[in-house]
């Protein structure tokens, strides 16, 4: 019998976030099929892990040289040294960039590395930067495969990145779309009680810079209809955020309850999901948001125009601004109706687009490839 692969995981971090998510998902899928380490190039941030389901075998490293640093030939090969003992690689956005240089800079003896680019910070939501637009067109030479989740990505990837089309693979997030159906659980967000005849905007967000939550707060501050705004994560910006609902007037309508888990357990309880972020590619909380049933409100960011259905077009707003943004909410919360009917859109849509099951599939194959062993992994 063959043995069981041996997975090494290099993520930017590993709190959970949407690559978190979908990576331990697929962990879960592959089961007792693969066994898994996990780095994070931020020390501590493991947070993840909690999402691995009992019985997959994995570990935290506590050997690996470290992912960051002065790029130079001795931390290149003391990477390429440690990816060695693995039969797959897989690297996560720029943070672990430097494990697909090694494996450049250092093929002998490399196990295939597949790199997967998820969405930028705030260092570069502005502007993809010169520097690193070559550093990648460099290392991702040594990749089998750069996979990416949105048409601008790999747009980005293409043009930007020079990759050859086949070496790029784009790959649709996924979820576990039937659970959304179900009725949210009482209590799931902490500190949550709707009260009569509010209308209750969420936004499921890490609470960074990028995401511009104190505009989604002045934005919210200019309704007319009774709200409540439930900004669901945890981050830096928290202070930010709450200085913007004082100075709006409204740090009574505003909840920070931090992160929640299983957003199935609680996104039904909003009425509709707003966005404010400056870059976005492919939100999972869109995704999520749309098989609950509900309207999406956003910028134009990343792939989310062409996410929702043709009904929650007029609520994507045509450029950045609270004005804009306040304006779609405000339609949406007028009209219950009107939520209803976009929301019964987007469930169709998610339900058709998004499911896990052809996410899990196309993953599993491509790993598959990778490492020449069809049917390992499925």
């Amino acid at each position: 019998m063959a043995s069981v692969p041996t997975i090494l995981h290099l993520h930017s971090t590993f709190d959970l976030g949407g690559k978190e998510a979908r990576a331990t998902r697929l962990m879960n899928a592959f089961g007792d099929r693969a066994r898994h380490v996990i780095v994070s190039a931020v020390p501590d941030r493991y947070g993840a892990r909690e999402r691995i389901d009992r019985g997959i075998r994995y570990e935290i490293a506590q050997d690996a040289p470290p992912l960051t640093g002065t790029p130079s030939v001795a931390r290149y090969d003391a990477i390429a040294r440690y990816m060695r003992g693995f039969d797959l690689v897989l690297t996560y956005n720029w943070g672990a960039i430097d494990g697909v240089m090694a494996r450049r800079v250092f093929r002998r003896g490399a196990p295939p590395l597949v790199h997967h680019e998820d969405g930028f910070n705030e260092d570069e939501a502005g502007g993809l930067k010169r520097e690193r637009n070559l550093y990648r067109r460099l290392a991702l030479g040594a990749a089998h495969a750069l996979v990416v989740p949105s048409r601008s990505l790999e747009r980005i990837a293409l043009d930007t990145w020079k990759q050859p089309a086949a070496r790029v693979h784009r790959i649709a997030n996924g979820i576990a779309t039937a659970l959304y159906a179900e009725d949210p659980a009482a209590g799931a967000i902490p500190g949550f009680v709707r009260k009569p005849r509010e209308v209750v905007i969420g936004s499921v967000a890490g609470l960074r810079a990028v995401k511009d939550l104190p505009q989604l707060v002045r934005a919210a501050g200019g309704l007319s209809a009774r709200f409540r705004l439930v900004i669901v994560g945890e981050g830096p910006e928290r202070a930010a955020i709450e200085q913007a609902a004082l100075a709006m007037g409204i740090d009574d309508r505003v909840l920070l309850p931090g992160f929640v888990d299983r957003p199935y357990r609680f996104m039904r309880h909003f009425d509709l999901l707003a966005l404010s972020s400056k870059s976005e590619q492919m939100p999972i909380s869109v995704v999520e948001a749309m098989a609950a049933g509900l309207p999406v409100v956003a910028p134009p960011v990343g792939d989310v125009r062409a996410m929702v259905a043709p009904e929650n077009l007029p609520f994507i707003t045509d450029h950045h601004g609270e004005v804009r943004l306040r304006d779609a909410m405000q339609a949406l919360a007028a009209d219950a109706d009107l939520r209803a009917r976009v929301g019964a859109a987007n469930r169709e849509k998610a339900r058709a687009d998004y499911d896990e099951g052809a996410m899990i599939a196309r993953y599993a194959a491509l790993y598959e490839a990778a490492m020449a062993r069809p049917g390992v992994l499925s």
